[in-house]
């Protein structure tokens, strides 16, 4: 700016020709910062090159799209609001959602600082049915009617994501082997490992050398039973990543009036979990990631 000052007292003084040969630029450079100068230094600081339109921006039909859908959907989460979105014709990625819902003062959370800690790499599965991860979520009491306690048992392909789930009202090795039949029949692949904590229900490692009835059932099969580190439940992260998902999207507004109608809603929300894009399958859902892989 300083420099632009000196050019226009000289320009001023001598003319624009002699300037221009003086600071070796051209007369059209010159005229410009004169029609701009106004006697204040800061006139003559670079304006905004941010462009005033955008081909790809936000339409009034989807900023409207984006305020009605949000007036029914509140509580949901923005991956969530973002799919139901794009049922409807959003073309738009996640994060200029964001954006969008940031600049229109609709969703204001801010990320968390996290420390990162040092973990081994994780192994990364190549088919269906290589490993799959096992395990058991208390239904919350405030959903049940009654005094019962239900228990929501959980089988994940660690490579599709591809689920199955069940609520019995009892954990034990006998339930945790009758559900694991149940996953051989509903999976349309072959399982070859199975990977679960050191809960009771599972194993009898901690306790005693004898088999529990679900290792026995495991074996009978020829599928390898693999057991995670105690007190280590991130090494289960998928299928505890998915427990947290169920509490958002299933457990939030449900009551379950019997194990029966528990089982028939979970049977619901199990379908529309499987067919669900989610980020890790490039936003292809469990079911339509299988079908494209066998084909």
């Amino acid at each position: 700016m300083r420099y632009r000052e000196s050019l226009i007292k000289y320009a001023k003084k001598h003319g624009v020709t002699k300037t221009a040969i003086k600071y070796n630029t051209n007369r059209q450079y010159i005229y410009r910062w004169l029609n701009r100068y106004d006697g204040n230094i800061r006139s003559l600081a670079n304006m905004s090159t941010r462009p005033h339109s955008h081909p790809k921006a936000h339409t009034d039909d989807e900023i409207k799209l984006i305020l009605d859908m949000w007036k029914r959907n509140q509580d949901t989460g923005l991956i969530v609001f973002w799919v139901k979105l794009k049922q409807r014709g959003y073309n738009h990625r996640p994060e200029v959602l964001y954006r969008v819902m940031k600049r229109l003062k609709l969703y204001d959370s801010k990320p968390t600082k996290k420390t990162k800690k040092k973990t081994n790499p994780y192994v990364q599965m190549t088919f269906p049915g290589e490993r799959i991860q096992v395990d058991i979520k208390y239904v919350p009491s405030e959903c049940i009617v009654g005094d019962e306690k239900f228990y929501q048992y959980t089988a994940i392909d660690e490579f599709s994501r591809f689920r199955y789930i069940q609520i019995y009202n009892e954990k034990s090795t006998y339930i945790s082997k009758k559900f694991i039949q149940e996953v051989i029949k509903f999976f349309p692949f072959e399982i070859k490992c199975v990977r679960t904590d050191n809960g009771l229900e599972f194993t009898n490692r901690l306790v005693s050398d004898v088999p529990s009835l679900f290792e026995t059932y495991l074996k009978q099969c020829n599928i390898n039973h693999d057991l995670i580190k105690p007190y280590t439940p991130k090494h289960n992260g998928k299928v505890e990543r998915s427990h947290r998902k169920d509490n958002e999207r299933f457990y939030k507004n449900r009551r379950f009036i019997s194990l029966v109608d528990a089982r028939k809603q979970a049977r619901r929300y199990l379908n529309e979990y499987n067919k669900f894009p989610i980020a890790p399958l490039d936003w292809k859902s469990p079911s339509e990631f299988l079908r494209d892989y066998t084909k």
